[in-house]
């Protein structure tokens, strides 16, 4: 009867602990996938980064009096490449900051977008209409890339989150991860004053 007891609690133990590997390494691969995901966004981003100089030359080139915008796209485009995130340490509040910088970026992008309706040759210039339709696809990549990652964020969120994997989830270091969010106001259409 003692052996029939030991095997019972050897076999209880043994699926514990392939329970717990297999959560473990479920949390690792949703994890993964989240972080993954974060770093599309971060390229996404970064690809708008590097089309901006080069629309800025082509306005520059009609435009040669509207300095102060060019300098603002700069500036913004400058900030927005500073802040990187890192998904080991996360946090809201890096998230926002990151978003405000992103943000800037937008606004920026939108009034250099609003010079070229002040210039008809500049809207017929070839080089303009492709960097154009590259800054739109861009931002819908971004788009697109932001809503791939929440879907991760909340696959992963869910997964360590449930019964019984939160048993397990917090004593291995898993942590609830942060979503992206609309900047404040964006509920409203943004008007551009040039």
């Amino acid at each position: 009867m003692k052996k029939k007891g030991l095997w019972i609690i050897g076999a209880i133990v043994l699926i514990i602990i392939f329970w717990a590997f297999g959560a473990y390494n479920g949390m690792v691969k949703k994890q993964e996938a989240a972080t993954t995901a974060l770093a599309d966004v971060q390229s996404t981003y970064q690809r708008r980064a590097d089309l901006l100089p080069n629309l800025t030359k082509v306005v520059k080139a009609y435009a040669k009096h509207e300095n102060s915008t060019f300098k603002e796209v700069a500036e913004a485009r400058s900030k927005a490449s500073q802040i990187t995130l890192d998904a080991a340490s996360l946090t809201p509040e890096k998230l926002k900051q990151f978003e405000n910088a992103q943000g800037e970026l937008s606004a920026a992008l939108g009034k250099l977008m609003m010079i070229s309706e002040r210039y008809p040759d500049l809207k017929a210039s070839e080089n303009f209409k492709d960097l154009q339709k590259q800054v739109e696809g861009t931002e819908n990549r971004i788009n697109e890339a932001r809503q791939k990652y929440n879907e991760a964020v909340q696959d992963y969120n869910v997964f360590i989150r449930r019964i019984p994997n939160v048993l397990v989830s917090g004593f291995l270091g898993f942590q609830k991860m942060t979503k992206f969010e609309a900047a404040a106001g964006a509920d409203k259409a943004p008007v551009l004053d040039i």
